[in-house]
């Protein structure tokens, strides 16, 4: 890859519109350049050294003229050369990190700006890599991410995951593509002593959710001798990882056969399979017979996908949350526990609470909060960028 930092296109702030850029967040929104004939002519995801009306270098960034978030730090050191090494440095210290947290190599080795690659998630199943280019910028840096993922990593496919959202905003392209190598089906990974069986082509985002982990891990010490509801079970980890930690009964529910199929391959190879029933089903019609029911699990588990996507989804997302805590709150048996969680960036940690406090209310049912969890080590969080804290939970005593 060839930057001159010396050539590099520049971008400038406005006046009195630094501040943020100077101490280090690594996102610049457009309404704070100098959008001129210049910066609108660059293609989208050209290297850029950002300065300061006054000339100060800040940043070296990619750079897209369409987008809200149209800058996106790589480095603070605008002389920098962003060169092959350069983003070789940044994977190799993303997997000394993950080597030091995880026996196998099964989690999300590259977790965008956290890891210094803003735009690039790339979870690891042993030697298959799904990757996901999310900005323009990573995706003009592609052919060096990938020389450094063999050199460093050398896996024996990698997928490419062009189909998020996030890309129809950038202006690329959507797709699944094979990268490197070949897949003649599903992966296995194993996790909290579970193995399962990881659709990397077809899966929701890349396959798998290692961001819930470490809550699976938890949530299942609440499992042995319980009848346990997991809703939204997807490849089936909470479910598997409750029966594994001794559960008499696991009902899992989810609307995708897909999905169903790979929970169930995963019950198999776990050796659980004669606990866990997978069930197709839509969450609240299901919890909303089994209340009138007045069916009662000791366990209830509930992870769903995003209900607040957008800023403009948050009204009718919040009652969606609170929803499905009232009702999840009255299938679960006095005594029992709930496990709730919110993957939606947009909704804060108190928004979501406070709407699992009223939709418990709602149920008639108190309780008190065991544990607040968010996304496992694999998954960090910049510093300065605080809302990337996406993954939110809740665990609940319910009484």
């Amino acid at each position: 890859m060839q930057d001159n930092p010396k050539t590099r296109p520049r971008v400038t702030l406005l006046p009195g519109h630094d501040k943020r850029a100077r101490h280090g967040h690594p996102w610049i929104y457009s309404n704070e350049i100098a959008m001129d004939a210049a910066a609108k002519a660059l293609p989208p995801g050209t290297l850029v050294t950002v300065v300061t009306a006054e000339g100060t270098q800040v940043a070296a960034a990619t750079f897209n003229p369409h987008t809200l978030i149209a800058a996106r730090v790589l480095t603070r050191e605008a002389g920098s050369h962003i060169h092959d090494e350069f983003i070789r440095r940044r994977v190799r210290r993303a997997l000394d990190i993950r080597d030091r947290l995880f026996p196998r190599p099964f989690y999300r080795l590259i977790h965008a700006e956290a890891d210094g690659l803003p735009g690039l998630v790339v979870d690891r199943y042993g030697d298959v890599l799904a990757v996901q280019l999310n900005t323009a910028g990573m995706a003009m840096l592609w052919p060096s991410v990938m020389e450094a993922l063999q050199a460093i990593i050398n896996p024996r496919a990698i997928v490419l995951r062009g189909d998020s959202s996030a890309r129809t905003q950038e202006g690329l392209p959507l797709g699944v593509e094979m990268a490197l190598g070949e897949l003649d089906g599903p992966v296995e990974i194993e996790e909290n002593g579970g193995r399962f069986s990881i659709d990397v082509m077809g899966g929701q985002k890349t396959g798998w959710f290692f961001d819930q982990r470490e809550n699976r891990a938890w949530v299942s010490r609440l499992a042995q001798g319980s009848r346990v509801l997991d809703l939204y079970t997807y490849g089936g980890g909470f479910a598997v990882a409750a029966a594994l930690a001794g559960a008499s009964e696991v009902l899992a529910i989810d609307r995708s056969e897909p999905a169903l199929a790979n929970a169930s391959t995963g019950a198999r190879l776990s050796g659980v399979e004669g606990v866990c029933t997978f069930k197709r089903g839509e969450v609240f019609a299901e919890l909303e017979g089994r209340a009138k029911g007045e069916e009662l699990w000791d366990l209830v588990i509930a992870d769903p996908p995003a209900f607040v996507k957008s800023r403009k989804d948050l009204a009718s997302g919040t009652r969606g949350y609170r929803k499905l805590a009232k009702l999840s709150a009255q299938v679960t048996k006095p005594g029992g526990y709930l496990f709730i969680a919110s993957c939606s960036h947009n909704v804060e940690l108190s928004v979501f609470a406070e709407q699992v406090a009223r939709g418990v209310a709602d149920a008639n049912r108190s309780a008190r909060i065991l544990r607040t969890g968010g996304a496992g080590p694999d998954h960090p969080v910049h510093p300065m960028l605080p809302e990337s804290a996406y993954l939110k939970s809740l665990t609940l005593a319910i009484d």
